[in-house]
């Protein structure tokens, strides 16, 4: 199964953070899964560091290319395709960076691991 991890799934995944459900768990380990981040997530997660939000351990860069590597993370850029198909969204959600994950998962036909019920609302498959 392809799955889009939401920016806090990512981040939880690194952790090991106890806000990762059961499913979510078994998913990120499974072979049959396979992960995928959008540079949405690492865009998300470049702003956040910029305003003091997050933090890592070493430049963001090297962060990302070192997570991506240890959790076998495929790349999935922001395609015309899916910032065409934003406009056809309904306005559930305010957060650009999610509204993006979900014009991809609908794009690519991805399931988007999330906790976020707003993402939830959309027609995209959500697990948790």
């Amino acid at each position: 199964m392809k799955l889009l991890l939401d920016t806090c799934t990512l981040l939880w995944l690194t952790l090991d953070a106890d806000e990762l459900s059961d499913t979510a768990r078994e998913l990120l380990v499974a072979p049959s899964s396979e992960l995928v981040v959008s540079s949405a997530s690492v865009w998300e997660l470049a702003m956040k560091h910029a305003l003091g939000r997050v933090h890592f351990d070493r430049p963001l860069d090297e962060w990302a290319a070192d997570v991506r590597e240890e959790y076998g993370l495929a790349s999935l850029a922001i395609d015309d395709e899916s910032a065409l198909h934003l406009p056809r969204l309904p306005a559930l959600h305010r957060d650009p960076f999610d509204r993006i994950l979900v014009a991809q998962a609908l794009v690519h036909g991805l399931a988007i691991l999330t906790p976020d019920r707003a993402i939830r609302d959309y027609p995209a498959r959500t697990i948790w």
